[in-house]
C-alpha cells in the first residue's frame, strides 16, 4: 500500500491471471486520508493495451473510490510471463465541489506550481493454474497404481509364478482327493485358496467364504 499524504493505494502491483484471448480485469483502491477534496487521474505506458475506468476523478474527504483496470484479450503469452507495462497514479488537492467532469490535465501541471502527488505501479502477470494430474487406471485416490500387471496388460513373472505354484497346489488336492469322501469339499477349498492367491496378487476385492471353511 502506498502512503501517500493524499491518497492510499491498495495494491501497488496490478496482477492480472493470465489467460489467452480472454479480457482480464483488476481492481484499485484509493482511500483519502485528508478532508480535502482529492483528484486523481491514472496513466500507462500502454494505453491500447489497457482500459481503466475511470481514469480521472475525484475522492471525497475520508473516502474510498475504487479503479477498475482492463488488460484486452491477447493472443499470445509474453516470454517468461515478464510484463513491462507501467502505470502511473497522479493525485491532487483540489477545491471542495469539484467533480470529475472539471478535471483537466493543468490540475496535474507541476510545473504551473501544483504539489502533484506520483505513484508508479507495477505489472504481474499470474500463470494459469495447472489441472490436475490425471488418475492412471486401476489406481485409487491416495494408493500407488498397481504394479503387477504391465503397461500391455500381460501378467508379469511374479504373477505367473503365483498362479504357477497354485495350479500345482491345486492338482495335488484333486489327486489326493480322489479316493475320498470328501472329494467334493477339498475341491471347493483348494478353489477357494486359488481364488484367494489370485486376488491378492492382482489387487482385487472379492468376498470369499467365512474363513474356517478354508
Amino acid at each position: 500500500m502506498s502512503r501517500g499524504d493524499l491518497l492510499s493505494i491498495h495494491p501497488l502491483e496490478l496482477k492480472f491471471p493470465f489467460a489467452l484471448r480472454k479480457q482480464i480485469s483488476c481492481s484499485l483502491q484509493l482511500s483519502n486520508k485528508t478532508d480535502n477534496y482529492v483528484a486523481f487521474k491514472v496513466k500507462t505506458t500502454n494505453p491500447k493495451k489497457y482500459c481503466v475506468r475511470p481514469n480521472a476523478g475525484v475522492v471525497l474527504p475520508r473516502s474510498t473510490s475504487d479503479v477498475i483496470v482492463t488488460m484486452q484479450a491477447q493472443k499470445e503469452a509474453p516470454p517468461d510471463m515478464n510484463c513491462r507495462d507501467k502505470f502511473l497514479l497522479q493525485s491532487v488537492k483540489v477545491n471542495d465541489g469539484i467533480t470529475a467532469k472539471d478535471i483537466t490535465s493543468e490540475l496535474f501541471n507541476k510545473e504551473a506550481g501544483h504539489v502533484v502527488e506520483e505513484c508508479k505501479l507495477k505489472v504481474v502477470y499470474l500463470s494459469p493454474p495447472q489441472p490436475p494430474s490425471p488418475v492412471h487406471e486401476g489406481s485409487e485416490e491416495g494408493s500407488s497404481p498397481r504394479g503387477s500387471v504391465s503397461d500391455n496388460g500381460h501378467v508379469n513373472a511374479a504373477e505367473f509364478s503365483t498362479v504357477r505354484s497354485c495350479c500345482i497346489y491345486l492338482s495335488f488336492l484333486l489327486l489326493s482327493a480322489v479316493h475320498s469322501t470328501d472329494a467334493m469339499v477339498c475341491i471347493f477349498v483348494a478353489k477357494c485358496r486359488l481364488l484367494k492367491h489370485l486376488t491378492n496378487s492382482l489387487k482385487l476385492k472379492i468376498y470369499l467364504p467365512r474363513q474356517e471353511l478354508i
